[in-house]
């Protein structure tokens, strides 16, 4: 049986005084979630700030006619929740695991307490909420000026990048990416995503294998997403 995690597990936190860390022992509650299960309630009125111990989950709204739409996914040593506990505003989004998940929550006020009083841990929020918004404004300048298949090659992209490219220029993307979690994130269909995938690895640019997704050449995926955007 793996021993209870502590503070220290928390990368925000491993820097901390030992004081610090064994105060928020105290506070921090861990918990296990199901694939699939609802961790936040985008309606719910809680504030605390959440932090990712083991597993994957995901953060999604839902539009009027209940379709998702994926904004995120956080693995362990990332982190949640934390807009409702700095401006006491409602939730901004829903979060669900993706698989089993160890979370733990901590409270609101503690949390900005210990931001407060531990000025590198506020600079590590601030970076973390610098990276959502850059990560937004591309978004919404895919949404404007690329095509549905062209989102798609930038979502490819963006997930390339974030694997690691190679010395060789390729990258592989693993686990290999699901289509309807793909659509979910540029806003088109599973359908669309397939065929757009189907082609890019029939032009050579991408190919399957047992269990990832590798991008041969990830200059060609730059090129077919920014000349695109050189139009507008």
């Amino acid at each position: 049986m793996k021993p209870k995690p502590t503070a220290a597990d928390v990368p925000m936190f491993a820097a901390l005084p030992a004081e610090v860390r064994a105060g928020l022992d105290r506070l921090l509650v861990w918990r296990r979630f199901r694939a699939g299960e609802e961790i936040i309630d985008r309606q719910s009125e809680t504030r605390d700030v959440f932090f990712v111990g083991e597993g994957k989950v995901r953060v999604v709204l839902y539009s009027v006619s209940g379709r998702e739409i994926t904004l995120d996914d956080i693995g362990p040593g990332g982190h949640f929740g934390e807009l409702a506990a700095l401006d006491g505003e409602p939730r901004s989004a829903s979060v669900m695991a993706v698989e089993a998940s160890l979370v733990a929550s901590l409270g609101d006020e503690a949390f900005r307490r210990v931001a407060t009083e531990n000025p590198d841990m506020a600079l590590s929020v601030m970076r973390r909420l610098a990276a959502v918004v850059r990560t937004s404004s591309g978004r919404i300048l895919d949404l404007s000026t690329l095509g549905a298949n062209n989102r798609v090659h930038a979502e490819v992209l963006r997930l390339a990048r974030a694997a690691g490219v190679r010395p060789d220029g390729s990258a592989e993307i693993s686990p290999i990416p699901v289509h309807s979690d793909m659509a979910s994130r540029v806003s088109t269909t599973r359908e669309t995503v397939a065929r757009v995938m189907s082609d890019l690895a029939r032009q050579g640019v991408v190919k399957r294998e047992k269990s990832a997704l590798v991008v041969r050449d990830v200059s060609e995926l730059v090129l077919l997403v920014e000349n695109v955007r050189g139009d507008f």
